[in-house]
């Protein structure tokens, strides 16, 4: 084959995905994005595995304090989860419709995700309110200042993951279901389930063995 022939055979990839320097060219845009978001989930679980291990020991730490198990309330933190996990449902239910173009269907899944995910928020700062107005804030111990760490990073996470779905929405409403935007909500639906996967680890690790 000769070189005009490789070089138009090839001219449909390289005007989809642009390529720069070096003997084979980089990696399409959208294999990139993918690599390079899953390194930033990594090293967002690496953050919280920290905090885990943290929390850990310091546990046990109430300086004659409260401990989890005066506390803890279950059914509160029961109803926190089950917005959480459905909430990655419809998020779920959202990026299929987008794949399938129907636009309706994904605006109705992602409202019902924003829905879910601030009344998981305003469940999880009503908890802290409740507990500094007992006296029991992050300074109050070693074990809370751990507590509130943790719990309260994911609530973090949880925020930006809302301000996050608000500007996909837009981003979609304004461009259409393009490649790109597929792209970015596909990111959006990994983060998401990321933070369930972890409120999973929290709930078990900090809030049924702390109620024990």
């Amino acid at each position: 084959m000769s070189a005009q022939a490789a070089t138009a055979g090839l001219a449909g990839e390289e005007e989809a995905t642009p390529r720069g320097q070096g003997s084979d060219g980089p990696a399409p845009v959208r294999i990139v994005v993918a690599y390079g978001f899953w390194i930033f989930l990594l090293s967002d679980i690496i953050m919280f595995s920290a905090l885990f291990a943290t929390y850990a020991v310091l546990s046990g730490q109430t300086a004659r304090g409260p401990s989890g198990h005066d506390l803890f309330e279950l059914r509160h933190v029961g109803i926190e989860t089950v917005c959480l996990l459905f909430s990655s449902y419809t998020c779920g239910l959202g990026v299929l419709a987008i794949e399938r173009r129907r636009l309706t269907f994904f605006y109705v899944s992602f409202a019902l995700t924003f829905a879910l995910g601030a009344t998981f928020l305003g469940l999880e700062l009503s908890e802290f309110v409740g507990l500094v107005a007992r006296g029991a804030g992050p300074s109050r111990s070693a074990f809370l200042s751990a507590f509130f760490s943790l719990v309260g990073l994911h609530g973090a996470h949880v925020t930006a993951g809302l301000l996050w779905l608000g500007f996909m929405v837009a981003q979609t409403a304004a461009r259409g279901p393009r490649d790109f935007v597929r792209r970015r909500l596909l990111c959006f639906s990994l983060f998401w389930h990321a933070l369930d996967i972890i409120w999973v680890a929290l709930l078990t690790l900090v809030y049924l063995m702390g109620a024990r």
